[in-house]
């Protein structure tokens, strides 16, 4: 029988080591190995969008910057496909490795030197 991916779709290169820890699933909870969940890192402001005005404007101190909450995701594909964290791909789209090009906004500092 054919095999779908290489390594079953884990992050490892085929025969090179065995059991990997396991993380838990953000949305469901079920145990995934490390190397096969997917990963995101999530960047959240701590206080919610409607309370950072009132915040600045009580605050003492003029350039105060509100601190960030970083967090790394782990999701299981069932989930992560269901969340459209990630989509399906194409049989031939599969075999491409390649992380896809990133969309980042222009750089401030850039536009100004212009």
């Amino acid at each position: 029988m054919p095999k779908k991916r290489r390594a079953n779709g884990r992050n490892k290169p085929a025969g090179a080591r065995g059991h990997v820890k396991r993380v838990f699933c953000e949305s469901n909870g079920s145990m995934v190995p490390k190397d096969k969940a997917v990963k995101r890192f999530m960047v959240r402001n701590i206080v919610e969008s409607a309370a950072i005005r009132d915040l600045q404007d009580s605050c003492v101190f003029d350039s105060y910057v509100l601190p960030k909450l970083y967090r790394k995701v782990y999701y299981c594909i069932s989930a992560a496909i269901h969340s459209k964290v990630v989509r399906v791909r194409s049989v031939e789209a599969r075999r491409i490795r390649t992380p896809p090009q990133r969309m980042r906004p222009a750089d401030k500092k850039k536009d100004e030197k212009k």
